[in-house]
């Protein structure tokens, strides 16, 4: 059993604070609820990650240093997504496979 003040300026004191309480309560859930779909939002309209990527050199004049199939871990930092046909090519033009995740194995390429 709670044990409340008897008296009634204590009372409705306790209420009101409670009635300020449960008000920044309902703005905490409504701004937790907002950012879950806002999140859920993000996660859909996300594009899917490039089937293949293509790790680029130290600088822009650099040639290209690897052909990864999308989602390897060994990939640098310096990657772009590229398709299928342009992963082809790059193995085609000299362009080295990732020894990790076998590109050239994955798009059936046998002659690198």
């Amino acid at each position: 059993m709670t044990t409340l003040p008897p008296d009634l300026l204590r009372l409705r004191t306790l209420r009101t604070f409670l009635a300020l309480l449960l008000a920044e309560l309902d703005e905490a859930i409504a701004l937790a609820e907002q950012r879950e779909r806002e999140e859920q939002q993000g996660r859909e309209r996300r594009p899917p990650p490039p089937e293949w990527l293509l790790e680029q050199g130290l600088n822009r004049d650099s040639p290209p240093v690897q052909v990864h199939v999308g989602g390897c871990w060994n990939a640098g930092k310096r990657r772009r997504g590229i398709t299928r046909d342009e992963a082809l090519r790059a193995l085609i033009e000299g362009v080295k496979a990732c020894g990790v995740c076998r590109p050239d194995t994955e798009l059936g390429y046998l002659d690198g």
